[in-house]
Parts: structure tokens; sequence; C-alpha cells
């Protein structure tokens, strides 16, 4: 006999717990299963660590280069101690209780298809009419010989270290690579990036990958571009890797940061007549439904492997089966690599927009000729925004900034990218003085339309 649910949810990450949190507002009966812990990777080994360790070495270098101020001391010791704090000791009992006591039943293990509208979990056959996968994504293994006898750490071991390694050598240089490249470094590690793309942060922009690796060699930080790891081999203390150009380095630890792959295996898609993609990616339509009564949130979509998507579709599918028709659009989702300076971007890079179709105005300036805040902000400031135009509808369909606080002002252009905002009406916004938000006037007038 089945327990009866009006949702189940398999995976409890942001995008799960936006959705049963929206559900169970609603009065809905909702039933979440997580085989690890409810948070998911975001909260324990992704996100919320990475930022909490990244925030003290930048803070630190921010008192370096304001007037006045001399570089504080680094307490790993205190800053681990927070980072414990932060991931709740990778602990969920609480989170447990207050969905238990919210009304949710919670389920801990691994869940699996029955049939449509059927889960099995936890030794519990589950039942209802809406079944919602949010079960997120793994990291990729390279395939790269000798490998398995090396130390190599994924996110995961990387961001809940304990002591900090002499040496550590990061294959991939996206987020991952950035983000913990310059975390390593400024800890005291001799920090190697090895990326297979001519430069780093390939999808965007390539002043982008060339800004973010001026950033990290500052830092120390050697960064080797278009290359990759052929093989690992055990040297006389720690792992020699070797090179496609048959240089070597060696390191204490291995960091994989080469992507991530939908978590679809073992889940009994089959049952439910849906098959994942090459990618093991989770096709959805655009109101997030794999199937009738089936829908899909975050990683496991494979649309953009994002925290703030997968809680932007966990809305769109809780809206939807409480019958509020609702389509999820995906124009303007901004893009953070939390480097010293921050990196953001949005919509189109360049290179997009012309395969596109579209007849592109572009632009860029240097934050420090433009504009007063990065003056008042730093010594010998930092930074650089670009702007991508659609000539023919004067809108702004991408943009990209390197600096300080980017994170939080690349939401102009994103708001302005989704909602299609003319240029005319930009042009005549009036921002705040002094702010990094004001280079976007002066970056729009370079544009020329």
């Amino acid at each position: 006999m089945a327990d009866r649910y009006d949702a189940i949810i398999i995976g409890m990450g942001p995008g799960g717990e936006a959705c049963a949190g929206r559900l169970m507002t609603a009065g809905r009966r909702v039933a979440i299963i997580e085989k690890e812990l409810i948070g998911g990777e975001c909260a324990y080994w992704a996100c919320i660590p990475s930022k909490t360790l990244l925030r003290p070495p930048e803070a630190r270098g921010e008192a370096a280069r304001a007037a006045g101020l001399a570089a504080p001391a680094l307490d790993w010791a205190g800053l681990r101690d927070y980072r414990d704090y932060m991931i709740r000791h990778l602990d969920d009992t609480a989170q447990v209780s207050g969905y238990e006591q919210a009304g949710a039943a919670v389920v801990k293990g691994p869940a699996r298809l029955a049939g449509p509208g059927m889960v099995e979990a936890g030794g519990r056959l589950l039942e209802a009419d809406h079944v919602v996968i949010a079960t997120g994504s793994q990291p990729v293994r390279p395939d790269v010989e000798g490998l398995d006898g090396a130390t190599v750490w994924t996110n995961r071991e990387a961001t809940t270290v304990r002591d900090i390694p002499s040496r550590v050598l990061l294959i991939g240089g996206s987020a991952v690579g950035v983000e913990l490249g310059t975390f390593y470094a400024r800890m005291g590690a001799a920090v190697t990036i090895i990326q297979r793309a001519g430069r780093l942060i390939d999808r965007e922009d390539p002043r982008v990958g060339e800004l973010a690796a001026r950033a990290l060699e500052s830092d120390g930080v050697t960064v080797r571009a278009g290359r990759t790891a052929v093989r690992a081999e055990q040297a006389a203390a720690g792992t020699l890797v070797t090179l496609d150009d048959g240089s070597r380095v060696e390191t204490d630890v291995v960091i994989l940061g080469a992507g991530r792959r939908p978590a679809t295996g073992g889940l009994g898609l089959d049952t439910a007549g849906v098959r994942p993609d090459a990618r093991g990616a989770l096709g959805v339509d655009e109101r997030c439904r794999a199937a009738d009564g089936l829908w899909a949130v975050g990683d496991v979509t494979g649309v953009a492997l994002f925290t703030h998507v997968a809680m932007y579709q966990g809305r769109i599918v809780a809206d939807n089966i409480l019958g509020r028709r609702r389509a999820a659009s995906y124009q303007g989702i901004p893009r953070v690599v939390f480097g010293d300076p921050e990196i953001a971007a949005v919509g189109l890079s360049t290179a997009r927009a012309r395969a596109a179709g579209i007849d592109v105005a572009a632009a860029e300036v240097g934050l420090a000729d433009a504009i007063a805040r990065p003056w008042t902000y730093e010594r010998d400031p930092r930074g650089a925004l670009g702007l991508i135009a659609d000539r023919d509808r004067r809108i702004l369909v991408g943009a990209w900034a390197v600096a300080p606080l980017a994170s939080e002002w690349i939401h102009t252009a994103a708001l302005a990218i989704r909602a299609a905002i003319p240029v005319d009406v930009l042009l005549d916004q009036v921002a705040q003085f002094p702010t990094y938000s004001e280079a976007y006037l002066a970056a729009l007038e370079r544009l020329g339309l």
C-alpha cells in the first residue's frame, strides 16, 4: 500500500527546497526525499563554504589595497571554525526537524521511480500526482592515466579542507578553478591551473579570461591554458602530473574543476517513460515538465547549472503544480565567479551574439578612467565593464564586468537584458554617485548607438 501525497520531491538542494516550500505554504501535502543532506551540494560543499572561505583573504586584500590600512593576519583556525558553522557541521538534523514540524514527510535515502507517480525510498512506496526530480549534478572526472593513484579532491574535499596543502594542481579553469585557485594561493599554497581551452572562463568574452588570468597570476598562481593533463604518477613527495606538451607539475593534491554532469543514474526514469540525453540531463519543456506528472529542476535539467536557476525552476514547477500556468525564461541570468576581483557576466558573449546573426555594437570601459568610485575604493584601482548591444533593436544582449563587487552591480545589465529595456532608457537613468553602477553610462555612450 503506497503512502499518498500531493507531491514528492526527490533531492533537497536549493531547487527542491524552493519547490517544497512554495507547495507547503499553499497547503499541499509534500513528501521530500534526500539521500544525503537537506540543503544539497550548495549548502555544504559548494556555494556556501567556498564563498565563506574566500571572504577573509578577499578582505585582507581589500585592506592592503585601501589607503591608510595594512593587511591584517589570516586566522586559518578561526576561518575553518566559521566555515564549519556555516555548513552546519555537515549535520541536517535541524532541517529534517523543521520540515517535519511544517508537515512534510521526510525520507532519507536513495529514491527510485517505480512507475508514473510512484517512488520507492527508505523501504517505503510513495504515490503522488506530481513527482519532482531535483537530484543535482556530480563532478566530471577527466580521463587521466594514473589519476586513481593520486590524491584527488573534488569540490567537496577542497571546501571542507582541514589543513592547507603546500602544492595544489587544479584541472579546469572555470568557476571552480578560479575560485579555489584564488583561495589556496592566498592561503599560501603553490597553485597551478591547467585549462584545456586556450583561456580561462572560456564561455565568456576573451577579455574576461585575460583579466582573470592577470588577477590570478598577481596572486602567484601559474596558469597553463591550452594544456591538458595526460598522466599522473607517484613521486618521491606527492604526485607528478605530465601535461600534453611533455612538461610536468609536482603537486600534493589534484583538485577537479573540469565541470559537472547531471545526476540521473539509478533513478528508474525508464519506468516513467523518460530517458536522459547523452550528458545525463533530463529534458524538460518550458514549464520544467519532463512528462505528465513528472517535473525536473536544477542541474539535473542541464539548462544552466547555477543555484539561482535551480531555485527559479523550483518556483516555476511549484506554480504549475498549483495551477498557475507559468513558463520559465532564461534571458538575463547572471553568471558570477567569485574571484578577486569578481567576474560577472550576463546574456551573450560578443562571439555568440554575432553567431546568432545580431548586428553587434560592443564597448569596454576601464573603470578607473570612467568613474570616481574605484579611486575611493582602493589604491591602484582595477576593473573593466563590457557591453554588447543589438544595433537594430537598440537593446543590450550581453554584458560582463571584472571588478570589485561585480556580482552586485551586474544586475543592472541582467534586468536590462531580461526586460529588453531600450538603450535610450538606460542612458537616461541616474545612478548614485560615486558607485560602480555609474560605469554603465560611460559604456553605453561608447556603444555609439
